[in-house]
């Protein structure tokens, strides 16, 4: 489910702030009472942080926007502050497990909204005989290391397995530049392919642009700075966060594999083994510049990586990101391979990434890593 799907089509709403600049000349986020009306609970974090939380109540609870807001919020963002009883109901719940956690966990996030709820709308105060006796399928992503478990493989041994099966580092360390095209098909998109553009160079410039319905969408990584430019944001230009920044690098590295074991620090292994469709896999886990963590899931056989989950740290709970690699492919001219076909998922949304022109150590005009404009909103009619 997506919990700000579709939202804006028609009459449209934006409101138009940016971040602000400080005396060192970064951008301060925004904060989500500069944007949003009547926000009361979560006030001094970032809007991008707001979002993931929105996206954190809709995994937990199992239903999208309009169960807490009304329907004519899809319509016009403004709809969003209307007070109903479930908002209200869902501060108190956010501040009874602020006391859960501060009373018992020395203020430690033990307890989220999804301990009780697990994707339902009502907590379940009965004991399951089903779940109780059955064996359910298991999640690769819940799969932590146990520390007394056999370490297996040390984390630069998986890392080099997976270079060489991309090609061998002399190889991939002659790749300097990569741009593409393909399709993106996501909610935003209406579960139709629209074209997109992917530019990549090093160190750690990426730069994709998606071309929807309803106004380009770009996201773009300079190095150091980031900013995501979308018509479906409440905002049509946010710079990225730190845990942000680490997902936008994570996604550069995969076109430059080579800087791999640099991009992430504090690497760990000691996970059980576990499968993804029926093929086993080696996980190891590292950290993040912006101190987010992520786990890195690797073919046993191929050596090749299957799987990347990061963890976004919010005020009420830890938010996932999956990004599943598949279709490896000979990149023409480099010899090297790529994933040619991304399935990312996150608590609010699902998009498939179809590469399909992919060209190497091609010149990029610095100006696709530059900051972009704010996102210039064209409403259509939903297709039917």
């Amino acid at each position: 489910m997506r919990l700000w799907s579709r939202q804006m089509l028609g009459g449209m709403v934006v409101v138009c702030l940016s971040g602000i600049p400080s005396a060192r000349g970064q951008e301060k986020p925004t904060m989500a009472e500069d944007v949003f009306k009547n926000v009361q609970v979560l006030k001094g974090i970032p809007v991008n942080e707001f979002m993931d939380i929105m996206g954190f109540f809709s995994a937990s609870v199992g239903l999208n926007c309009v169960y807490c807001h009304v329907p004519e919020s899809l319509e016009n963002w403004q709809k969003f502050a209307e007070d109903v009883p479930l908002k209200q109901t869902a501060r108190k719940m956010i501040l009874m497990v602020n006391a859960l956690n501060n009373n018992n966990f020395a203020g430690r996030r033990v307890i989220t909204c999804y301990s009780c709820h697990r994707g339902a709308p009502r907590p379940k105060v009965i004991p399951s005989l089903a779940d109780q006796y059955t064996v359910p399928a298991e999640d690769p992503n819940e799969i932590e290391i146990v520390p007394k478990a056999p370490p297996g493989p040390p984390a630069d041994e998986i890392l080099s397995k997976y270079i060489l099966a991309l090609g061998g580092a002399e190889r991939l360390s002659a790749v300097t530049s990569v741009a593409a095209k393909g399709t993106y098909e996501g909610f935003e998109t209406y579960h139709q392919k629209v074209p997109i553009e992917l530019f990549a160079k090093v160190p750690a410039q990426f730069t994709i642009v998606v071309h929807t319905q309803n106004g380009v969408r770009t996201t773009t990584l300079n190095g150091s700075a980031g900013w995501i430019a979308a018509p479906d944001k409440p905002v049509p230009l946010l710079p990225m966060t730190a845990d942000e920044l680490d997902g936008a690098r994570l996604d550069a590295d995969v076109f430059f594999p080579a800087q791999i074991q640099q991009a992430l620090s504090n690497w760990r292994v000691g996970f059980p083994v576990t499968t993804i469709e029926d093929k086993e896999v080696q996980i190891i886990q590292g950290t993040g510049a912006g101190r987010s963590r992520v786990k890195l899931y690797f073919d046993k056989e191929s050596g090749l990586l299957v799987r990347e989950v990061r963890y976004v740290e919010t005020i009420v709970g830890t938010s996932p990101t999956q990004v599943d690699y598949s279709d490896y492919r000979s990149s023409p001219g480099a010899g090297v391979k790529l994933p040619f076909r991304w399935t990312v998922t996150w608590t609010d949304g699902q998009a498939n990434i179809e590469l399909q022109d992919v060209q190497t150590n091609v010149s990029i005009d610095a100006a696709k890593f530059a900051k972009p404009a704010p996102a210039v909103v064209t409403p259509v009619n939903a297709p039917r």
